[in-house]
C-alpha cells in the first residue's frame, strides 16, 4: 500500500534513495532544511504588511519538526495519545513555550488570519508526507504507525498554535480597547466640563440652552460608554473591579440615580419605591453606576409607555434593589449568556447598534464584587425585573 500525500506539487530538487528507505522520525531529520525550504515558501504567499521574519519562521519550523521526530522515537501510552488527541503534552522544561506556541503568538502579531496559520500546518504536513512518499515507496505496517503518531503531533502542534493565538489576539485587543477608552476619557472630559459651565451661567436662552443641554447629558453617556470599556478590559486582564467601602444609604443614591437618569431621559417615567433601613458599607461611585446601567438598560428594551420600577428594601441581613420594566420579554436563549462581556447576536437578531453590550456585564461584575448577586425574571405577562441582592458588610 502506498501513501498517498494531499496538498501541493512535488518540489524541484531530487532526494536520494537509499538502499534502506528510511523511518519517518528519521527522515525528518536528514531532510529538515528541505521541508523547511518548501514550508518557508508556501508561508511567502501568506505574509501580510507585519510578517514573521524568515530567521524566526525557520527557528520555529526546526524546532517543531525536531518534536515531531523525537516524538516518534518514544514509546507512546493509550493515555499519552488521548492526551495528545486533545492538544495536551507535559510543561515545557522552565515554563518555556513550545515552538508551536511561540508560531502561534508571532502570526497573532504579525497580523496572520487564523486560517492562514492552520494552513501553514496543512503545509508543513504535506511537505513531509510528500517527501517521505518519495523515499519510503510502499509502506509497510511500522510506517503506517508512524504516520498516525505523525498526525498526530501536528494535529497537537495546531492545537498549541490555535490556543496561544487565540491569546495574543484577546491580549491586542483588550490592550487596544484600553487604550482607546483612556485616550478618550479627556476630550469627553473637556466637553462635559465645557458644557456644564455655560448651563450654571445661567443666561442662555433657547433654542441654546436646550442644545447645550443635550450636548451635556450626550457627553455624559459617552462617559458611562467609555468607562464601560475600561472596565471590560480590567475584567479582561485578569483584574477585579476594585471597590472602595463606605458607608452610604442606597435610598439616597437610588434618588441620585433616578434624577440623573431623569434628565438624560425626560420622555420616560422612572418611578422610586423604598422601604426599611437601606444603609450598607459599598462603594457609591461603583453601585451608582451598576444602577445606572440596569436603568438604561430597562429604558432602552421596555415599553417606553410605561414607567419604569426600581425598589429597594432592607432586612437585617443585605438591602435587595430590584429595577422592573414592561415591554417585549428577554428570548429564553439569551438568558444564560446575558451578563457575558460583548456577547454574540442570537442568528437572524438584531441589537440596538447604540449599545456594546456591556452594561449587564459590568452590572454584574460590581455586584461580585460587593460579594452580591443578581438574578433576572423576564415574561411578556410580568414584564423584566432584576433584582440585585446586596450584603450590608464585606
Amino acid at each position: 500500500m502506498r501513501l498517498r500525500a494531499h496538498g501541493r506539487a512535488a518540489v524541484t530538487a531530487p532526494i536520494q534513495r537509499g538502499t534502506i528507505p528510511l523511518r519517518l522520525p528519521a527522515f525528518i531529520r536528514e531532510h529538515t532544511e528541505q521541508i523547511i525550504s518548501e514550508w518557508e515558501t508556501f508561508a511567502r504567499t501568506l505574509e501580510t504588511e507585519a510578517a514573521m521574519d524568515t530567521a524566526a519562521l525557520r527557528d520555529h519550523a526546526k524546532e517543531m519538526l525536531t518534536v515531531v521526530a523525537d516524538d516518534l522515537d518514544r514509546p507512546q501510552t493509550v493515555r499519552q495519545q488521548a492526551d495528545k488527541a486533545q492538544g495536551k503534552r507535559d510543561a515545557p522544561a522552565a515554563g518555556r513555550p513550545t515552538a508551536a506556541q511561540q508560531h502561534g503568538a508571532g502570526r497573532a502579531l504579525s497580523g496572520f488570519t487564523v486560517e492562514q496559520m492552520v494552513s501553514e500546518f496543512r503545509a508543513l504536513r504535506a511537505s513531509v508526507l510528500h517527501l517521505w512518499q518519495r523515499e519510503c515507496g510502499e509502506a509497510n505496517a511500522e510506517d503506517l504507525d508512524d504516520l498516525t503518531r505523525f498526525n498526530e503531533s501536528i494535529d497537537q502542534a495546531i492545537s498549541e498554535s490555535i490556543t496561544t493565538y487565540a491569546h495574543g489576539v484577546r491580549q491586542s485587543r483588550d490592550r487596544f480597547l484600553a487604550v482607546l477608552g483612556h485616550d478618550l476619557r479627556t476630550p469627553i472630559g473637556a466637553i462635559m466640563m465645557s458644557t456644564k459651565f455655560l448651563l450654571d451661567l445661567g443666561d442662555m436662552q433657547d433654542p441654546h440652552l436646550s442644545l447645550v443641554s443635550q450636548m451635556h447629558n450626550s457627553a455624559r453617556r459617552m462617559n458611562r460608554l467609555v468607562g464601560d470599556l475600561l472596565e471590560l478590559t480590567r475584567t479582561r486582564m485578569g483584574d477585579t473591579i476594585p471597590i472602595t467601602r463606605a458607608s452610604i444609604d442606597a435610598g439616597k443614591l437610588l434618588d441620585d440615580v433616578g434624577e440623573e437618569m431623569s434628565a438624560s431621559h425626560p420622555t420616560h417615567r422612572i418611578e422610586i419605591r423604598k422601604s426599611g433601613d437601606l444603609r450598607g458599607m459599598w462603594d457609591c461611585e461603583r453601585l451608582m453606576q451598576a444602577l445606572i446601567n440596569l436603568v438604561s438598560n430597562a429604558v432602552h428594551h421596555g415599553a417606553a409607555d410605561r414607567p419604569i420600577m426600581i425598589t429597594a428594601t432592607g432586612d437585617a441581613e443585605e438591602v435587595v434593589i430590584t429595577v422592573h420594566n414592561e415591554g417585549a420579554p428577554i428570548a429564553a436563549d439569551q438568558m444564560d449568556h446575558l451578563f457575558d462581556a460583548m456577547k454574540e447576536l442570537p442568528p437572524g437578531g438584531v441589537r440596538d447598534r447604540r449599545h456594546l453590550g456591556l452594561g449587564l456585564y459590568i452590572v454584574d461584575r460590581i455586584v461580585a464584587a460587593h460579594e452580591g448577586r443578581i438574578e433576572v425574571t423576564s415574561s411578556a405577562a410580568a414584564g423584566t425585573t432584576f433584582t440585585v441582592h446586596l450584603p450590608r458588610t464585606a
